[in-house]
């Protein structure tokens, strides 16, 4: 059976509803949502050519995880991207939080694994910047 000039079209307008459906697959995560805290921290090393110290960090950062109130969780390292004046890359590794509420976020700076990572981790920084924002 020979296709019509409506099948065609039909299946060309199914595919494209599809192909734009997965296209939306293909970005970047969702938005938190508003009213989220986020909470960055940004850490430079006593000792910042130790990659001993460097591991160890990330190491006691990741114990973090375990906080029942975090909601997305990462860490990271300076991007190799382009140098510009508004771009500070001197840190040496940050860590990223999402809380439901800045209620949350207490909970988490109260909790016995975080007061834990800040006594075992404290002698590997010498510098620690956080920024918090509340989302919109």
């Amino acid at each position: 059976m020979a296709a019509t000039r409506r099948d065609i079209m039909v299946a060309g307008a199914i595919g494209s509803v599809a192909l734009c459906a997965g296209a939306g697959t293909l970005s970047a995560a969702p938005a938190p949502q508003a009213g989220r805290i986020v909470h960055h921290v940004f850490f430079w090393l006593a000792d910042p050519g130790s990659q001993a110290d460097r591991d160890s960090l990330i190491a006691g950062l990741r114990t973090l995880r375990d906080i029942p109130v975090i909601r997305d969780f990462k860490i990271g390292l300076a991007a190799p991207t382009e140098q510009r004046d508004v771009v500070d890359a001197s840190f040496n590794v940050s860590e990223l939080m999402e809380f439901d509420s800045v209620a949350d976020q207490k909970l988490y700076q109260d909790h016995p694994i975080h007061l834990e990572f800040v006594d075992k981790c404290q002698h590997l920084w010498s510098k620690v910047i956080v920024y918090d924002m509340v989302t919109i």
